[in-house]
């Protein structure tokens, strides 16, 4: 019997290409839950844990994130790495501790797109920040208690 399209996972590349530098690049990242339409993480409990989770790794030099938001199934943020640090690997630590300290089942892969000089960061930045509000989720932007912006 033949497969259909759908029926087999490929695994997403998160490589960065080897002319980019990654901390000189902003990467638009969304990571979701592997269980979507459910509420996991806008919540109390969830919501404050996630944006301390990133607070941290900005303090810590792990990544340097601007922009992020927790939306009820999936988080979307703005984010860049520092010289000798990877994406995939600074991903995946954030993705595994918040799975082991905060119980989050995550999908296995993430949607990472990286800026073009042609992209606005604040094009992406009111894309995070309005999410909630497209999502009928808030009436006004700053009515959404789970998102950060981070300035340097």
């Amino acid at each position: 019997m033949a497969e259909g399209p759908f029926e087999k996972q490929v695994r997403l590349v998160h490589e960065t290409p080897i002319w980019v530098r990654d901390s000189e690049e902003v990467f638009f990242l969304t990571v979701c839950c592997e269980e979507r339409g459910k509420d996991s993480l806008a919540t109390p409990e969830q919501g404050p844990a996630l944006l301390e989770s990133v607070k941290f790794r900005n303090e810590q030099g792990v990544w340097w994130c601007s922009a992020f938001v927790v939306m009820p199934d999936h988080v979307h943020f703005l984010v860049n790495f520092p010289e000798g640090k990877v994406m995939q690997d600074s991903i995946e630590k954030w993705k595994r501790w918040t799975s082991r300290q905060l119980g989050i089942d995550w999908q296995r892969d993430w949607f990472d797109h990286r800026l073009r000089r042609d992209e606005s960061w604040r094009e992406k930045a009111e894309y995070i920040v309005n999410n909630p509000v497209r999502a009928g989720l808030v009436e006004e932007a700053g009515d959404w208690p789970y998102f950060l912006f981070a300035e340097r």
